[in-house]
């Protein structure tokens, strides 16, 4: 199904609950399209309050990082859209991505089991004290979807987060934790800290810094005025640099559990 024709269908077909997703934090149900095409809902109402993030705004920043990921041109987060007559009330509903586990391309290996070419993140040990890395395919497709990340100010880019489908096409997805005015992120992606961005990101980091610029209302429904403003910093703050961030020492950089 094309973007458009998904989006279409995202916004006018009805859905019904199947079940509920097990291991997320907040309510995430998986549904099907009237269509029977499988979807991800995550109703407002069942958001988990956090000290640090405005209660009720975490479904509406996963539409936020959508547009903001289509405007950069990564195509990365699948379609999603705002729905208010959701079966457990308003909400964001996503096409659901079938994950070939097969094709991971995140993963945490013992050291000699390191797949050839592969970047590394963190070394660590398991509870039996046998040394473990934590590491990622560098892969140009991952480099956008860290870009996205440092532009999102992503909080919690998990190795789940980063799913390869049955096609073969990467897509990041659980974009809540994301969009902050406080510095906050937390990825397994971190094997380009430092490195030089190159030339097509940085196209793109200028085209959505114009779109900041101009207003930029598709934003406006979801983020205050404070956060927009966080926003088109951090990503001119990433066309001085032109490089990658590195890890913060100031807070946790990797999210826990990575998976």
């Amino acid at each position: 199904m094309n973007p458009d024709t998904a989006l279409e269908a995202l916004r006018s077909c009805a859905f019904d609950i199947e079940g509920r997703v097990f291991g997320a934090s907040n309510a995430t149900l998986r549904c099907t399209l009237e269509t029977g095409v499988p979807i991800v809902y995550k109703p407002q109402r069942g958001e988990r309050p956090l000290w640090d993030f405005p209660e009720g705004t975490l479904t509406g920043r996963e539409i936020a990082c959508y547009e903001i990921d289509r405007i950069l041109g990564f195509g990365l987060i699948p379609p999603t859209v705002w729905r208010e007559d959701g079966p457990a009330g308003a909400g964001m509903i996503q096409m659901w991505v079938p994950e070939d586990d097969e094709a991971r391309l995140v993963d945490v290996v013992a050291p000699d089991r390191i797949p050839e070419g592969w970047l590394t993140v963190l070394r660590a040990s398991d509870g039996m004290g046998n040394p473990l890395v934590l590491v990622h395919a560098d892969d140009p497709r991952l480099q956008q979807m860290a870009v996205l990340d440092a532009v999102i100010n992503n909080g919690d880019r998990k190795g789940g987060h980063v799913i390869t489908d049955t096609g073969g096409r990467l897509w990041g997805v659980d974009h809540g934790v994301t969009l902050s005015v406080e510095p906050k992120l937390r990825t397994v992606l971190w094997g380009w800290a430092e490195r030089t961005i190159d030339d097509a990101a940085l196209g793109a980091l200028t085209e959505l810094d114009e779109r900041i610029q101009g207003g930029l209302p598709e934003l406006q429904q979801w983020l205050d005025r404070g956060e927009i403003a966080a926003l088109q910093g951090r990503v001119s703050e990433l066309l001085r640099t032109g490089r990658f961030p590195a890890p913060s020492q100031d807070w946790p950089a990797i999210p826990w559990p990575v998976f």
